[in-house]
């Protein structure tokens, strides 16, 4: 038996879908918000998410000197598109009914209030493991 058999793969607890009701415009039929399936994302996913909305940004007063600034809101906007299951946010069906073509205009779309927005994104971060939402670490570096 190997020293690191507890770390084997079939020993790692599997991650379950979550749920949600990001908006309280979109009911069944009793009146009831609609809750959206959530998927775990994998580190290698978010590291991919996070290079997609990296940019470089000059350092003032140093020519040709370059910082990554990670663009937030992008960011948690991908964050969320890539979390949801369901809806399929990349169905053309779904996306014709509310006139748009990408996957992130369709939940701007079906998610058009700032506040229940801001929700959503704050519960998918925490469901992603993050204990502090981005935007709160944006506060803390401001102070």
């Amino acid at each position: 038996m190997s020293r690191f058999s507890k770390f084997m793969r079939e020993n790692k607890a599997e991650k379950k879908n979550g749920f949600y009701a990001p908006t309280k415009s979109l009911c069944d039929e009793n009146g009831k918000p609609l809750e959206w399936e959530f998927r775990h994302i994998t580190s290698k996913d978010n590291e991919g998410l996070r290079d997609e909305c990296t940019v470089e940004v000059p350092i003032t007063g140093k020519p040709n000197v370059f910082r990554p600034k990670v663009l937030s809101s992008k960011y948690i906007k991908k964050m969320i598109t890539a979390s949801v299951v369901l809806p399929d946010l990349y169905d053309a069906e779904l996306q014709d009914s509310y006139g748009v073509s990408t996957p992130e205009d369709l939940l701007f779309a079906m998610v058009d209030d700032p506040g229940e927005y801001n929700e959503l994104a704050a519960f998918v971060q925490k469901f992603q493991g993050f204990d502090t939402t981005f935007d709160d670490k944006v506060e803390q570096a401001k102070n």
